[in-house]
């Protein structure tokens, strides 16, 4: 006969057994291992003793307002203040930064800000701001500024990420290694855009083609469509008019194969423009910054 297990459950005053509460803060719990004894009876071989903090058993049972809890790769926790259309603070003092998407910037000192930045803003602090969401993490936890990445949900299920995309107020931007739910999100922007919602209705954001491409775009994020006229012999490179278009090697880790295009076709991209010896330069960090139209 095998050896069985019984876990209990003590609240702190005085370990007193902790009947309610699918979510107990630092309750202590008695795990004991029993085997059968010989002569008869149960024999208890092992008690382990663990300090187990804010447990959450479901996650479809989020905590009280003001706490966090943590299930797996998952926390929900109340929203004090939203800064842009991607980016806000928890209530325990947590900067959140929104995975795979980016909004409009807004005007800092000097530079101004980019169109719709404000809307942005007020559109995700009247979906997030003051109350309580669930945090999911990708495969990296933090980017170089500290902030947590995560995807956000309501307690409705509501998927802030994709919701700010869907009503054209965020583009998808990848966040290497970061890529779960990045087709899904590229099919929200796509349906964005087809009705020039949001962002995609303005000059600054909507797509260019390659052959309008110039020195006045370089240092923006753009997506630029065009006709492949020129491809690299190894296969990470090509260019489009006079867009240079390349995969630096530290990311084509993330692309199983040089990219499958031909001379002729029809491609997407996204990335910053930039330039090098007067020549204009944008770099694929990930698959998804490629889509093959035609």
């Amino acid at each position: 006969m095998l050896p069985f297990f019984v876990i209990r459950a003590f609240s702190p005053q005085g370990l007193r057994p902790a009947l309610a509460g699918v979510q107990t803060a630092c309750s202590l719990f008695v795990i004991q291992a029993f085997s059968p004894h010989p002569a008869g009876g149960l024999k208890s071989v092992q008690t382990a003793y663990g300090l187990f903090v804010l447990l959450l058993l479901l996650t479809a049972i989020p905590a009280q307002a003001g706490t966090l809890s943590v299930v797996g790769r998952d926390t929900w926790t109340k929203v004090e203040k939203v800064y842009d259309g991607d980016t806000f603070r928890t209530t325990d003092g947590k900067k959140v930064r929104l995975l795979g998407i980016d909004a409009p910037e807004l005007a800092h000192g000097t530079e101004r800000g980019e169109p719709l930045g404000l809307k942005s803003k007020h559109f995700l602090q009247g979906l997030i701001e003051g109350k309580l969401v669930r945090l999911k993490r990708d495969k990296e936890k933090r980017d170089r500024y500290g902030r947590q990445l995560s995807h956000v949900y309501l307690r409705d299920g509501t998927w802030v990420n994709g919701a700010m995309v869907s009503e054209g107020l965020a583009l998808v931007y990848t966040f290497a290694p970061n890529f779960h739910f990045a087709g899904d999100l590229l099919r929200l922007e796509k349906a964005a855009r087809d009705q020039k919602l949001g962002i995609w209705a303005t000059s600054r954001f909507r797509v260019l083609q390659s052959t309008s491409v110039g020195n006045q775009h370089i240092g923006q994020f753009r997506l630029v469509q065009g006709e492949v006229t020129q491809i690299d012999k190894n296969g990470y490179g090509f260019r489009l008019s006079s867009l240079n278009i390349s995969i630096p090697r530290k990311y084509r880790i993330y692309f199983k194969q040089a990219p499958n295009i031909r001379k002729g076709q029809q491609v997407l991209v996204r990335g910053t423009i930039r330039t090098s010896s007067g020549k204009l330069f944008l770099a694929l960090h990930s698959p998804y910054d490629l889509e093959i139209i035609q």
